[in-house]
């Protein structure tokens, strides 16, 4: 009889069509909607490329969840290797907006004549910070709040309270979408609008690209602590999702204070 004994505590993935087919599923869609921007009609393009991509994510996150939560291959050592990843992509983040802000304060703290030198630009009429941005960052760190009462409700083993906060949170998630669409539906500008109007919506937008990102990742979260596959002691997963809520957290603030209070 023969049996394979693994002798180290490492996770071996097995060959997988996810990376190939999240490649080809992403080309299509960036292909298609760079098209499109041209005045092609690609709309066949977008749809086979846009759920090409949802169905890779399924299936890959779905292969993932076995691995970890049925097959044990998530072992410390392996769990303690996928907290520091996701922790340098974070790093990778803050650097990514980084460059969002280094490009808003060039232009900001020493506006060219070409902008009337002033900031905001001459016939620019700047969003009031007292409104919808206020409340945007009140239910933000709200569901900061939330989350992490989750967190700790999951590692004191009270379920229907981790159960509660998610749901909280995953509200407040969508609220705050709702309301950044409605911002962006009254304003009056456009992305158009010369330096301010770009570095605004560049930087807003990423922003509000992330908190899709984690809505998703903390709804995912959701079922998974439904489903009974996190314990008090194993839910890599979910302490990935937070940290990354809480990242966004605090770029939310970063934007606030510069963009909507003091660069208006």
């Amino acid at each position: 009889m023969n049996t394979k004994i693994q002798a180290h505590p490492f996770h071996l993935v097995e060959p997988s069509p996810w990376p190939l087919a999240a490649s080809l599923g992403l080309l299509i869609l960036t292909s298609a909607s760079v098209m499109n921007f041209h005045g092609w009609n690609t709309s066949l393009g977008l749809i086979i490329g846009f759920f090409s991509v949802l169905a890779t994510m399924a299936f890959w996150w779905r292969d993932c969840i076995r691995e970890s939560s049925y097959q044990g291959y998530h072992t410390k050592r392996v769990a303690r290797g996928i907290t520091i990843g996701f922790a340098l992509f974070v790093v990778s983040e803050i650097f990514f907006f980084f460059s969002i802000f280094w490009g808003y304060f060039h232009s900001a703290l020493a506006p060219t004549v070409e902008l009337g030198s002033l900031w905001p630009p001459k016939g620019i009429e700047a969003l009031n910070p007292w409104e919808v941005p206020l409340l945007n960052t009140v239910i933000l760190l709200s569901s900061g709040a939330t989350v992490t009462w989750a967190h700790y409700a999951l590692i004191e083993g009270d379920r229907k309270s981790a159960i509660t906060g998610l749901i909280f949170t995953l509200i407040l998630a969508i609220l705050f979408t709702a309301l950044q669409g409605f911002e962006y539906y009254n304003a009056p500008f456009t992305i158009s609008d010369g330096i301010y109007g770009t570095c605004f919506y560049f930087g807003t937008g990423f922003h509000g690209l992330h908190v899709l990102i984690g809505t998703i990742f903390l709804l995912v979260c959701f079922i998974r602590l439904i489903n009974y596959h996190f314990t008090d002691t194993h839910h890599v997963g979910f302490e990935s999702a937070i940290l990354y809520w809480h990242f966004v957290d605090v770029v939310w603030l970063f934007l606030f204070v510069s963009i909507y209070w003091w660069g208006s």
